[in-house]
């Protein structure tokens, strides 16, 4: 049996219809074998539709809409990739407000792919460092983030990836920071980049 560290943790995982099906389900079987509940979290109830690359496959069941869900009730935050997914959430309010949400909190979050487009929707990557797909790396630069191009990235509590093929490494490092609890580090970033913008 594996190492149950994440007995008595429930984890959200936050995505919608054209998620990158391998990066969903990944990370959640990482959670989960380390004894993590995990909830898939949606804007709308129902199943939400997997995609191979560019190629329909599996459907998941909505465990709660996003409106019904709260930041309270969970100890880390996943965010799937794919391009169409990511895109979506971020014109969904509740789903940008839920990020912003473990942010805020300093619980941690782990984004893949083209997952921290939500992440610069929600306003929380200024002065912090992160990896993504590379078609991102203008993104998070113009928010205030600096891009890195490694198979995995932590930076206060906020673990990031490239692609599927960093998965392994993305799922051992989002287990490892959820593990450790709420990063008080990531609040402050967060506190600090809204009190500048405020000022400015």
């Amino acid at each position: 049996m594996a190492d149950q560290k994440l007995e008595g943790k429930t984890i959200a995982i936050l995505a919608t219809d054209g998620v990158e099906q391998v990066e969903l389900t990944e990370p959640r079987r990482h959670v989960e074998e380390a004894g993590a509940e995990t909830h898939l979290i949606a804007p709308e109830s129902g199943e939400i539709q997997g995609f191979d690359h560019h190629d329909k496959d599996q459907t998941f069941k909505v465990d709660k809409t996003v409106s019904e869900a709260s930041a309270d009730d969970y100890d880390g935050l996943i965010l799937p990739g794919g391009v169409i997914n990511p895109d979506l959430l971020r014109l969904e309010k509740d789903a940008i407000a839920f990020v912003r949400a473990f942010a805020e909190a300093g619980k941690p979050i782990g984004a893949i792919c083209h997952g921290p487009w939500t992440l610069i929707d929600a306003g929380v990557v200024e002065g912090l460092t992160l990896t993504s797909w590379p078609s991102l790396k203008t993104d998070i630069e113009n928010a205030g983030g600096t891009w890195v191009d490694e198979e995995v990235h932590v930076d206060k509590g906020l673990t990031t990836s490239r692609k599927p093929e960093d998965l392994d490494a993305f799922g051992a490092k989002i287990v490892e920071e959820f593990c450790e609890g709420k990063h008080d580090e990531l609040r402050e970033s967060v506190e600090e980049a809204s009190a500048e913008k405020q000022n400015a």
